[in-house]
């Protein structure tokens, strides 16, 4: 079996959402096909994409601006803490089960709660990690708005540095993401505009 083999299966897993990380759908397509040859993030990427496009069609390009217009208006809510649209959404790769993932950064996230008081706020969830030994942590604000699931993640404001140059695992370049102004342009101008490099970034 080729990568291109162990592309599609995993791309065909993920889709299914059997399994939420590329690395282990990798790992289980290439041991179902008996192989240990396995693709690059970049590579089932494309495939998934290619599934959702054969099993999705026009509805998902209506969802994808369903989605951004909801971001605008919660983006608009915060919009005096410079909020950022990252993931699948800014990309314009959504898929049936999408979130919309939106970044501030301030030091109080149950402030930032209450300025998202208007929507159906499902939970906030502190998570703690490890960075190269430095201690990090985010609160992940989780809503439902119009029976789409939307995460605003509250940073701390002295952490914003460390994320600016942060790469994206799967297509290796800057997960730079799109400001308020910015997606306010791009719904006026190119509401389907999708921000995939043509290959993985080094």
């Amino acid at each position: 079996m080729s990568r291109a083999d162990v592309a599609r299966e995993a791309a065909r897993i993920l889709y299914n959402r059997k399994i939420k990380e590329y690395k282990d759908a990798k790992e289980v397509a290439a041991l179902s096909l008996g192989t240990t040859s396995l693709p690059s993030n970049y590579e089932v990427a494309v495939e998934l994409d290619r599934l959702t496009e054969e099993q999705e069609g026009s509805d998902r390009h209506t969802r994808l601006v369903e989605m951004r217009n909801i971001a605008l208006k919660v983006m608009e809510d915060l919009k005096d803490l410079t909020p950022v649209l990252i993931g699948s959404v800014w990309r314009g790769t959504t898929r049936i089960g999408s979130d919309i993932d939106i970044i501030v950064y301030h030091p109080d996230s149950v402030k930032v709660a209450k300025r998202l008081g208007n929507y159906h706020l499902v939970e906030a969830e502190k998570t703690e990690f490890v960075v190269n030994g430095v201690p990090k942590v985010s609160t992940h604000i989780k809503m439902l708005i119009d029976d789409y699931p939307v995460e605003v993640v509250v940073r701390p404001p002295e952490d914003r540095e460390y994320y600016r140059d942060e790469r994206c695992e799967t297509y290796g370049d800057i997960k730079k993401g799109i400001t308020l102004p910015e997606l306010e342009k791009l719904m006026r101008t190119d509401p389907l505009r999708r921000f995939i490099p043509r290959r993985r970034q080094r």
